[in-house]
């Protein structure tokens, strides 16, 4: 028996099983419940597969980790360039020909390689549709950069198509896609699809500094105040901060050096202050108190950089798990 003659998802648990329940429970964590289900029931019905066969599926699997690896550093006439060198030509084909039929590439590969300036300089000029379009599908720092160099009109309109678009047909992305894959030719980049909505603008957001993410849900709030308020909703701000409870302030103020401390509470709400001189010594609050007085004036833009520096270490600590905070409506917002 050839391994031609085992369906993908047979030769799917015969990888797992190659690979050890080790390895195997790694990449269940990946996996939807349906998939789980279904990878579970074939590794459970696998018949003997003989050594040969087994390395001959393990091996494929490898080369199309590599085909994938290589579409996405340089698309696919550099994979097939560099497949051809490593595995030969007829193979490297089979390897793209299967790749492509199973894992689409991702729209605009082509433009996630270049830097934010690049991508503002192509894109700046097009209708705000296509450059929310655009964004939609970069990576979200990428989009953060490109979107802080926008003017603030624009912004708040391209932030706007961001969160409303829904799907796109896939002759509008393609078609997109071409007109844009021309216009950077010369730095060598030769059904419905779900893109957008909130949570694409909230990580891009999360990436922007302070001031620009201040900015942009002011003038949101006076052009889709709704919008602003869905968008905060999954966002923390520093002023967040008063909501969070006594444990939770404890883990994030034992990141926090004491200089940044004393520049963000310089511009901070009164709860905000209140929640952090609550939760440290009285000694260490006339520290900062004093500290406070001694430095005068400060630059509205340092004490929103230190401001956004303690937001960033919340959003850290929630990301790996060290601490909880929920998001939704009421007094108990953050928990």
């Amino acid at each position: 028996m050839t391994d031609l003659e085992f369906t993908p998802k047979e030769k799917a648990a015969i990888l797992l099983i190659s690979l050890g329940k080790e390895y195997s429970a790694e990449l269940y964590k990946f996996l939807s419940e349906e998939e789980i289900s279904d990878l579970t029931l074939s590794i459970t019905t696998t018949r003997r597969v003989e050594p040969d066969v087994r390395d001959h599926i393990v091996d494929e699997f490898y080369e199309m980790c590599l085909t994938q690896k290589f579409i996405s550093e340089g698309g696919i006439d550099y994979a097939r360039e560099v497949l051809e060198q490593a595995i030969g030509s007829e193979r490297a084909e089979e390897m793209i020909r299967k790749l492509s039929s199973s894992l689409q590439v991702r729209p605009f590969d082509f433009i996630r390689r270049v830097d934010s300036n690049q991508i503002l300089n192509v894109i700046h000029n097009e209708h705000p549709q296509i450059i929310a379009l655009v964004l939609s599908y970069i990576e979200p720092k990428q989009a953060a950069q490109v979107i802080a160099s926008l003017p603030t009109d624009k912004q708040t309109e391209i932030i706007s198509r961001i969160s409303n678009m829904g799907s796109t047909s896939q002759e509008y992305v393609k078609e997109a896609e071409r007109i844009l894959e021309r216009k950077i030719t010369s730095m060598g980049y030769t059904e419905n699809i779900a893109v957008g909505g909130i949570d694409t603008i909230v990580d891009i957001i999360n990436s922007l500094d302070r001031s620009s993410e201040k900015n942009i849900l002011e003038s949101l709030d006076e052009g889709d105040s709704e919008l602003a308020d869905e968008i905060r909703k999954r966002l923390f701000v520093f002023e967040d901060i008063a909501k969070l409870n006594n444990v939770t302030v404890q883990r994030v103020l034992r990141e926090i050096n004491n200089a940044d401390l004393a520049v963000a509470l310089k511009m901070a709400t009164e709860d905000v202050q209140k929640t952090i001189f609550n939760n440290i010594s009285k000694r260490l609050q006339d520290m900062i108190k004093d500290d406070m007085e001694v430095m005068g004036p400060v630059r509205v833009r340092d004490v929103e950089e230190a401001q956004q520096r303690i937001v960033n270490v919340i959003r850290k600590l929630e990301d790996e798990g060290e601490i909880v905070v929920a998001r939704g409506e009421g007094d108990d917002l953050i928990v």
